[in-house]
Order: C-alpha cells, then structure tokens, then sequence
C-alpha cells in the first residue's frame, strides 16, 4: 500500500483530475494526470467501476495490485503530480504480474512521468 502522503483524500481534488488532467490510455486502463505545483509529494488514485467487476473484493484486489506496482515505481516518477489510474478491464484481475506491470509502466511512459 502507499503512504498516506501519496494517496488522495476525499472526492474534490480527484474530481479536479478528471476535468482538468490529460490522459493517457491503454486497452486495459486510463491515466489522467496533471501537474500539481502546490505538494511536493505525487498522489495516486486507483479506480475500478462496479460496471468492470461487480464484486467489492474483486475491485479491491485489482487496486492492491496495481497500488503495488506504483509502488515500486514511486521513486522513478516525478514529484508533484496528481494521478488516477482508471482500470476498465476486467482482465486485470487474472492478468500476470509481470504484463500488468508492463501494461502501467506503458502508461507512465506515454504519459511522460518519468524523471
């Protein structure tokens, strides 16, 4: 899991991703991003509709996994972005580790937030 200083708190600042971010997307997943001058820390969110998977353990797991991944990416990112990942595959639940690493790495790097 990430830090609480990385995570978002509350629906208003994500809501401000969603209107104003640019994204970057994938067969499996949407990334919207934007530049957040005002912290110095990046926030992540992490957003699987019960439409994709309609059990809530199902959608958690989906969002630990992919908490985990950003995780370990945290230190290759740049600082002070806001970020969503909105995951609208179902397949990524039963997807492999290492292709669903592969598959949000692809996203960081179309959407260019690595240092």
């Amino acid at each position: 899991m990430l830090q609480q200083a990385n995570r978002f708190h509350g629906h208003g600042s994500l809501r401000f991703v969603y209107k104003n971010g640019q994204t970057a997307r994938s067969s499996l997943a949407a990334l919207k991003y934007i530049q957040n001058p005002y912290r110095k820390n990046s926030r992540f969110a992490v957003v699987v509709s019960k439409k994709v998977l309609k059990s809530a353990v199902r959608r958690n797991r989906v969002r630990r996994r992919i908490y985990e991944i950003i995780r370990r990416e945290l230190p290759n990112l740049k600082n002070s972005q806001d970020i969503a990942v909105i995951v609208f595959s179902a397949e990524v639940l039963a997807m492999p580790h290492a292709e669903l690493q592969t598959a949000i790495k692809n996203l960081f790097f179309q959407a260019k937030l690595y240092k």
